[in-house]
């Protein structure tokens, strides 16, 4: 009788660790990632069994279902407003956000049961970690990453507007945008990571990194990102039997011959979390490495993160406190960045000899990797970048209400905001869009543009009750700098959200204006010498009836004024407005 007891509780007790293993652990091949309904059900078990976890559904996705987050607090405390007055850190981890790249989702699932079977979550640290931000193309499993080794099966790339969400942060056209910013917004994390499987070269390395370009990001932040959380995370990794190296951005020519590092832009998760002076990671592990080392240096990351962000709480709350303080200051902002290629850093780095051999599909030169030949060598690191476009804010920039987009993403990122109380006439600086390009092609439901020129204008302009005021006093000016000023390469001009300032709305018929233009060169020698000088620099323009006289229509004063004229308005000087 009292074998079978004992054999009974043995069993009890082995069924109820099983109980615990992920859909990962649980397969034989450790080549298998869960499903989002094993995702969720995992989490649901853990979360009814430990006090120090809770699920949050936040939000809404484009397929319907909530964004889950979850949050490990020793403490017990999930009041985001609580945890910044006990002055505890917020490590926001993200998951999943390309499917197909699903080490985190496996990696984070083990790491909460652990902390919570250990009792070994930090005792200055919130974690949140989002179970899966793209659940749309979690749903729609299958094989899309043929260059990738496993697992079995997995999710797609895109999400189900067939959006790359990893390029919609800044705009958020997605509904899973719109919930990452709200929990960004509510959580304000110190410091954040999101987890990815590279592609591109071979090399000897399970896992790479991407930390926010140390030139683009607050120079406060990057002293202590790169003097010591950086190089501590090196370190722990390589001690843990999972050595790193910078993010390997090269597919066509060997990683030998020297990598760049990575420009993450407001469109990435990374990139629009540095706007908000947040310490931003992004792992990547390499897809030609077994699945199950994907998953444990995944694993090992998050946790050498952990403990180094609990062992420096108290620097990483100084650091982020005076990083906005500067912000709040500063008066030049970079709008766009290119790669310093005059000078560049050299690291040591292992790879695989690389040559060329007849494709046996086209019969030319091909690409191929010799493992039977790794390598150690230093190799050049090209990781400075300069600003090719800087900006000077101004006081405030006045926002018309009628650009409702842009008022709703400033207040879901918790952007201070004023409203005119009254109808008034503002003394401005305005911009007249001088010159642009726009692709052919649209990239992510866009036609992104770029290499943006402006002619400047001091108006008079009317604004109307209710219109926005944006002083430019705050944590976030890099943000809203970044996305007002059209030159910015991920400004909300670039992105179309003022498009429609693009078009003419008024014309004019060619027979009844003829007698008007005529007029109007009589009355005006320095418009009939403006046409004049043109006809001789433009044949076209003097073999152009039309053209002359949309020519002189342009330069009348019955030309409308607001084309191509940017609807926000930026404050030089300091006025005194009616404010709500």
């Amino acid at each position: 009788m009292k074998s079978t007891l004992t054999a009974l509780f043995i069993c009890i007790i082995f069924c109820s660790a099983k109980a615990q293993l992920t859909p990962f652990e649980l397969s034989k091949d450790k080549n298998y990632t869960a499903t989002y309904s094993e995702i969720i059900a995992y989490y649901q078990k853990l979360s009814a069994h430990y006090p120090q976890m809770r699920l949050l559904n936040i939000g809404m996705t484009d397929v319907g279902k909530p964004l889950t987050l979850v949050v490990l607090s020793r403490d017990k405390v999930f009041d985001p407003a609580l945890i910044k007055k006990q002055n505890k850190r917020v490590l926001l981890i993200n998951n999943g956000i390309h499917p197909g790249e699903p080490e985190g989702i496996d990696a984070s699932m083990m790491l909460t049961r652990d902390l919570l079977k250990k009792n070994a979550l930090p005792k200055d640290v919130v974690i949140c970690l989002i179970a899966v931000y793209n659940i749309d193309g979690c749903l729609n499993r299958g094989l899309s990453r043929i260059n990738q080794n496993g697992p079995r099966a997995y999710g797609f790339r895109g999400n189900y507007r067939n959006l790359d969400l990893n390029r919609d942060f800044i705009k958020a056209d997605s509904r899973n945008a719109l919930a990452f910013e709200k929990i960004l917004n509510t959580w304000n994390p110190e410091v954040f990571l999101d987890n990815h499987t590279s592609d591109g070269a071979d090399y000897q390395y399970v896992m790479t990194l991407i930390e926010t370009q140390k030139d683009k990001q607050n120079p406060i932040l990057a002293a202590y990102t790169s003097k010591t959380l950086s190089p501590e995370l090196y370190k722990r990794m390589k001690t843990s039997g999972y050595e790193m190296t910078p993010y390997v951005e090269s597919e066509e020519t060997s990683p030998d011959s020297g990598i760049v590092s990575f420009l993450e832009t407001p469109r990435f998760a990374t990139g629009f979390t540095a706007q908000h002076n947040i310490i931003s990671y992004i792992t990547e592990t390499h897809m030609l490495k077994a699945f199950d080392k994907r998953v444990y240096a995944t694993y090992d990351f998050m946790q050498h993160l952990i403990d180094i962000v609990q062992r420096d709480a108290k620097q990483i709350g100084q650091v982020k406190h005076d990083a906005d303080e500067q912000v709040k200051q500063q008066k030049t902002f970079a709008l766009n960045w290119e790669l310093d290629e005059q000078h560049y850093d050299t690291l040591v780095f292992k790879g695989f000899y690389a040559g060329h051999k007849t494709s046996e599909v086209s019969g030319l030169p091909r690409l191929y990797y010799d493992r039977s030949k790794p390598y150690t060598k230093t190799i050049k690191y090209f990781d400075n970048y300069k600003a090719s476009a800087t900006i000077d804010k101004p006081l405030a920039y006045v926002i018309p209400q009628a650009w409702g987009k842009v008022i709703d993403l400033f207040k879901l990122n918790n952007v201070a905001m004023k409203q005119l109380a009254h109808d008034t006439t503002l003394d401005l600086q305005l911009y007249y869009i001088g010159d642009y390009k726009t692709p052919q092609r649209p990239y992510e439901g866009h036609y992104l543009h770029s290499n943006v020129k402006l002619n400047p204008v001091d108006l008079k302009v009317k604004f109307y009750a209710g219109d926005y005021v944006v002083y430019t006093n705050q944590a976030l000016n890099r943000y809203i700098v970044e996305t007002l000023e059209p030159q910015g390469v991920d400004s909300f001009f670039a992105w179309n959200f003022f498009d429609s300032v693009l078009g003419e709305k008024e014309y004019f018929s060619d027979y009844v204006f003829e007698d008007v233009a005529a007029d109007l060169l009589k009355k005006d020698p320095d418009l009939k010498k403006k046409l004049e000088d043109e006809k001789l620099k433009d044949p076209k323009l003097a073999a152009s009836a039309s053209a002359q006289l949309y020519f002189v229509y342009r330069n009348s004063t019955y030309f409308e004024k607001t084309y191509l004229r940017y609807p926000v308005g930026r404050l030089l000087t300091d006025t005194k407005l009616d404010l709500k």
